[in-house]
Formats: C-alpha cells, sequence, structure tokens
C-alpha cells in the first residue's frame, strides 16, 4: 500500500464505481484501494476518494442521461491533462462532458468538464 497522501479530494457518488471508471480513465488515475463504501483512486498529483452516498440520501438523487449540471458549489476541482480535444471523446464514451469554451492561463487553457453524476470540475491543458 502506498503512503498516505498529502492532498486528496473527497466526492460522494451513487455509482461509486461509474464514477471511479470515470476520473481513472479521464485524469489517468489507479486504484489504490477499494472497499463496498469506497473507491481510492491516486495519481502523482491528487488522490481522489469516491466514497457511496448514504442509502438515505441516494435514494432521493436522480442521475439524469446527461447528467444535470451540479454547479452550485463553493469548490471547484481541475485536473492536467495532455489533450482536451481527447479527453471530450473519452468523457462523452463515459457519461460526462468536457466544454468547447476554453479559457487561457498562464501556460495552459482550461474548459470546464462534467462527470456522470454531474459533478463539475476543469480539465487544463499546459500550452508551454
Amino acid at each position: 500500500m502506498p503512503a498516505p497522501a498529502r492532498a486528496g479530494l473527497f466526492i460522494y457518488a451513487k455509482d461509486t464505481n461509474r464514477l471511479a471508471r470515470f476520473y481513472e480513465a479521464i485524469a489517468s488515475m489507479r486504484r489504490v484501494t477499494e472497499t463496498s463504501e469506497l473507491i481510492v483512486l491516486a495519481s502523482p498529483d491528487i488522490q481522489l476518494i469516491v466514497h457511496a452516498m448514504p442509502p438515505h440520501i441516494a435514494n432521493d438523487v436522480v442521475i439524469s442521461e446527461p447528467p444535470e449540471r451540479r454547479e452550485d458549489t463553493a469548490l471547484k476541482f481541475f485536473f492536467t491533462v495532455p489533450s482536451l480535444d481527447a479527453s471530450r471523446d473519452q468523457a462523452a464514451a463515459l457519461g460526462g462532458e468536457v466544454g468547447r469554451e476554453n479559457w487561457r492561463g498562464p501556460g495552459f487553457i482550461v474548459c470546464n468538464a462534467v462527470d456522470p453524476e454531474g459533478n463539475v470540475f476543469q480539465l487544463r491543458e499546459f500550452t508551454i
């Protein structure tokens, strides 16, 4: 087992396996450990814990196709990817979406993305 992560992100999910598969592919993460309640993913940059929603909450959550965006949150995380264009095709195949509107930052371009459960995040591509 690798050493504990110094930083990470915790996401509650209705379908932990589907969400974990999405981030494994999009963010080039690997599964570190898995239980019936959670899946821990890791990359050299971050650890992501995909935790099952408690049943009394999950029963009231409806995931539409495509997923309804959940943008009313104070936090938005990002992952750096080799190619935004390649990520668009990959995300669509996995039930998510990578937007077409890009913004430039110092040494990167960024765009919004949505995972299969509607969580909004960003993808960055380095331009240096």
